[in-house]
């Protein structure tokens, strides 16, 4: 016979197969208004007992008309349409859809979410450490798996949906806060070297370029920001460049977008002579982009990585990213003695700590240099 107990409290009984369970109200069903009841089942009713008093705990705290309803993929569906795609930058709609399609749903999106576990997730992560890369032409060459860096930005991904779920009420807790997550290796910075720049500018020259990289050079921009530049961002006057958008690859078409935070809209001022540079690529264009594409319009980003490629080819120098360009022009600035606040203002970055810590070789090096000035003055 049932054991009756307060309302809110559930009852337990003793089964015919000599278990004990206990039952209790966990809502209505928005639709029909009815109860909807679950239950707990223990060899003792003492087992039950403590498993009643969580279940209750945990029916306060999920809305059971909201659970059941999602696997992991169609969750993530739901977060990315609705949270994401406002939330995030459209440039990165297009990696965080391929992080949920690739690898996501094809992995763990069966799942029903309310039964994702912390073990699910660490399984899955190590499944795309050591095998996760997509099967493309381009990456054969590649390791087949992904980076310990595409596997927290994938968690990241995860954890923002997870966050929504608890909120909702969907789920208790959020699975990935207990992940241990791949550490990932700090990779040496690349710059070009002072003594290539020459090499490097006159093979750019040579190559109808020169004027795209000098100017990179000369401020150290994000490429984005670079080739999203117009000639009403340049201020003639007084030497400066306004910096207000970005252009990026979104779903395969080459579109203005917003800068990537708030600190990257900025003002950055220019030599005389990067002046010059931009009036002779003023002559030699007719758009109102200062780096247009041949047919006009913003430039390809793809098209900007393959070209520095040739032109470092060409050139006899290592190869180095288009990002690297920007620490090239950041590093000879510090060696140089411009301070560190002002670097991180032209560089768009929302604090000079961050400057300071990306950049410590550098002011490492000046700071010795500065001690051993020092130890020469104080010497008797």
């Amino acid at each position: 016979m049932a054991k009756k107990r307060a309302n809110g409290e559930g009852n337990i009984r003793k089964r015919k197969d000599g278990r004990w369970e206990g039952r209790y109200t966990a809502g209505h069903d928005p639709v029909t208004g009815k109860q909807i009841f679950k239950n707990v089942l223990g060899k003792t009713q003492a087992e039950v007992k403590e498993k009643l008093a969580r279940a209750l705990v945990e029916a306060g705290q999920i809305d059971f008309t909201k659970a059941g309803q999602y696997t992991v993929g169609t969750w993530m569906d739901t977060w990315f349409e609705n949270v994401a795609k406002i939330k995030v930058r459209p440039s990165s709609h297009q990696t965080y859809k391929g992080y949920i399609d690739n690898h996501i749903k094809p992995s763990i999106g069966n799942i029903p979410l309310e039964k994702l576990t912390t073990m699910d997730l660490q399984k899955f992560y190590r499944k795309l450490l050591t095998k996760g890369r997509v099967e493309r032409i381009e990456s054969k060459e590649q390791p087949q798996g992904l980076s310990a860096k595409t596997v927290r930005n994938i968690n990241q991904v995860i954890s923002s949906a997870m966050d929504l779920a608890v909120a909702q009420k969907i789920i208790m807790t959020n699975p990935t806060n207990a992940c241990e997550l791949p550490k990932v290796e700090h990779k040496e910075m690349q710059t070009v070297p002072a003594e290539q720049l020459s090499a490097f500018l006159e093979e750019a020259k040579r190559s109808g370029v020169y004027e795209m990289y000098y100017i990179e050079l000369a401020t150290g921009l994000r490429r984005g920001e670079l080739l999203g530049l117009k000639w009403s961002d340049i201020d003639w006057k007084n030497g400066i460049i306004k910096v207000r958008r970005q252009v990026a690859r979104v779903n395969g078409e080459i579109v203005e977008a917003p800068l990537k935070t708030k600190n990257s809209y900025r003002t950055v001022s220019i030599s005389p002579q990067a002046i010059e540079v931009l009036r002779e690529q003023k002559r030699k264009t007719n758009d109102q982009y200062v780096f247009p594409s041949p047919n006009g319009g913003p430039i390809s980003p793809d098209s900007v990585n393959n070209m520095l490629k040739r032109v470092l080819e060409r050139a006899g120098i290592p190869k180095v990213r288009f990002h690297d360009l920007r620490h090239t022009f950041a590093t000879i600035a510090l060696q140089n003695g411009v301070d560190i606040k002002t670097v991180s203002g032209m560089l768009g970055h929302f604090s000079a700590g961050f400057t300071l810590d990306t950049y410590a070789h550098v002011t490492t090096s000046a700071q010795k240099e500065a001690a051993q000035t020092m130890g020469n003055v104080l010497s008797i």
